[in-house]
């Protein structure tokens, strides 16, 4: 078996390197206004703390070959899954400036950046890091799509909107027929997406770990179920309705056939965030889900 990465490490390679800048990827949804804005006023700043060696706001280069330190990414989260897909299985750190609503993964304001910059850049921050999964739909013994995810796969019912049986595997082994609207299969990073609405537990972030998450299933007695990343995962639909989809981050992979396998395993790229001073996973949370303890506290 393959060695598996901590959860977070606490060497910055650049920070051996005091006389030179960084080198950084500045990616962003440039199809939102307020990004390329904030592109145009925060580039001054950007530029005196490291080197940007690629631009890229609309998410057209491949960045698999390309070397840099690590990332700036400005938007909100979304923006982070695409440039996760953009990178492949050539994952650098992110730093996330959130100019979204939400910001789970994108921590930083961009009012913040001037004191997050020089702290980054010094090496005083933590990658953490985040399983990330590899979708793959098989067809009679063939592989007809594949995708690298970080947040959830998901199996919508579609046109004509009946309800869906779904068979799960883990490791070959047949688990449990579902009989529902659609069924999520979601990395800790992505339990506070999807499967969190659908349901489904929060999970410490770098926990090695899948849920598995019906939406809206028959039988009231089905759960959630939480287990580790190291087994196999395949659904099954034997009778899929017309609109029956595959979709990985929010991103349609692929419609479903009849027997068409849907395989969801560990990869061995992992997510890497960059956590700065006054980030952790509790306070986000606090912070994003309104979790503000006693309401008639003074």
């Amino acid at each position: 078996m393959a060695k598996r990465n901590s959860p977070a490490s606490n060497h910055i390679p650049w920070a051996d390197r005091s006389q030179q800048k960084p080198h950084v990827l500045l990616l962003g949804s440039g199809g939102r206004d307020n990004v390329l804005a904030a592109a145009d006023s925060l580039r001054p700043l950007i530029d005196r703390h490291v080197e940007v060696v690629l631009a890229d706001f609309f998410f057209r280069e491949h960045l698999a070959g390309t070397i840099a330190d690590f990332a700036i990414v400005l938007g909100g989260d979304g923006s982070i899954l695409r440039a996760a897909l953009q990178m492949r299985d050539n994952q650098i750190p992110i730093l996330g400036v959130n100019l979204g609503k939400l910001g789970f993964l994108a921590g930083t304001g961009p009012d913040e950046l001037a004191r997050v910059l020089p702290e980054v850049t010094a090496g005083e921050v933590r990658i953490a890091l985040h399983l990330m999964f590899r979708c793959s739909v098989w067809r009679e013994g063939q592989v007809v799509a594949e995708t690298l995810g970080l947040n959830e796969m998901a199996i919508f019912a579609g046109p004509p909107f009946s309800m869906l049986h779904a068979d799960l595997y883990v490791d070959a082994e047949l688990a449990t027929t579902y009989a529902c609207d659609g069924l999520i299969v979601s990395t800790p990073v992505g339990s506070t997406a999807h499967s969190l609405s659908a349901g489904g537990p929060i999970l410490q972030k770098t926990l090695a770990a899948f849920v598995i998450c019906p939406i809206c299933p028959h039988t009231l007695t089905v759960r959630p179920v939480v287990d580790t990343a190291d087994r196999v995962y395949e659904v099954v639909v034997p009778h899929p309705n017309e609109g029956t989809t595959v979709v990985v981050d929010g991103r349609p992979l692929w419609k479903l056939a009849a027997n068409d396998r849907v395989r969801v395993e560990r990869a061995e790229p992992t997510f890497k965030l960059l956590e700065c001073r006054g980030q952790s996973y509790y306070r986000t949370l606090r912070d994003k889900l309104g979790w503000a303890g006693n309401l008639y506290r003074k």
